[in-house]
């Protein structure tokens, strides 16, 4: 049976560990709120009415992708191409091609980053490995302008993150949204997390001078899961309604 991702990819492994997942989507869930095409997210409603909720779904769907067999990842794949058709319909106009590449973007360099941060430093082939996955990923949207390579994507990167980002009123209001849905403490591990996490750009924009509180944290982190304990710091992190999404993060696609 053919893979849409080798099963020993490193891709599996990233996105096989609850932990880095957790981090991936706090870092993204910075960066999206900060995009200047974050209009599209308000479109439909429904991520100001259940953030936490469109979180696991993009979850569920990534995972459905790296861990499908190849014929059922590209079917995965043509359902969000539909559901963006439909958005686009109903809007009367397209998402802009950059906006798409932006996400598959925060995709690779939050893999990369959370890895990196929770686990070792990736080699330049498995930097590589994370981009390829979702360069395939991309060229099956049939996304347009995609780089070729990792080091084309860093630099295409860079000047992403210098052009497309904006705090605006629906940045402000998805963070009010996070901390409505979170609750003030959760929320507070949310901002300290994409402290950590995200690139200086965003830091910025967010108005992040300091070191992240939770540096030192993170040992402690890592050491828990030597004793199993991890599970516990994710539900002190999520909310208990989430409990089930939380403990699926760890169970592998069937």
């Amino acid at each position: 049976m053919e893979y849409f991702v080798d099963k020993d990819s490193i891709v599996r492994k990233i996105w096989g560990n609850g932990d880095t997942i957790l981090f991936i989507f706090a870092g993204a869930s910075a960066e999206f709120a900060l995009n200047k095409a974050v209009d599209w997210l308000y479109y439909t409603g429904r991520l100001p009415q259940d953030p936490l909720g469109r979180l696991f779904s993009t979850v569920s769907y990534a995972r459905d992708i790296v861990f499908s067999e190849k014929n059922s990842a590209l079917e995965a794949i043509g359902r969000i191409n539909s559901a963006h058709a439909a958005v686009e319909k109903n809007r009367g106009a397209k998402i802009p091609d950059w906006a798409y590449r932006d996400v598959l973007f925060m995709l690779i360099d939050y893999s990369i980053r959370s890895f990196e941060l929770l686990e070792r430093q990736l080699t330049l082939a498995e930097k590589q490995e994370v981009f390829d996955v979702f360069y395939r990923v991309g060229k099956n949207m049939k996304l347009k302008d995609l780089p070729q390579s990792f080091e084309a994507y860093e630099k295409m990167r860079n000047t992403h993150l210098q052009q497309h980002l904006y705090r605006g009123d629906f940045s402000r209001d998805l963070f009010k949204q996070y901390r409505k849905h979170l609750g003030f403490v959760r929320y507070r591990l949310l901002l300290e997390t994409q402290n950590l996490i995200c690139p200086k750009k965003v830091r910025h924009f967010l108005g992040f001078w300091r070191i992240s509180l939770l540096k030192p944290v993170i040992f402690i982190y890592k050491f828990s899961r030597n004793i199993k304990l991890d599970w516990l710091l994710k539900e002190l992190i999520l909310p208990s309604a989430y409990k089930k999404e939380i403990r699926a993060l760890d169970n592998l696609p069937a």
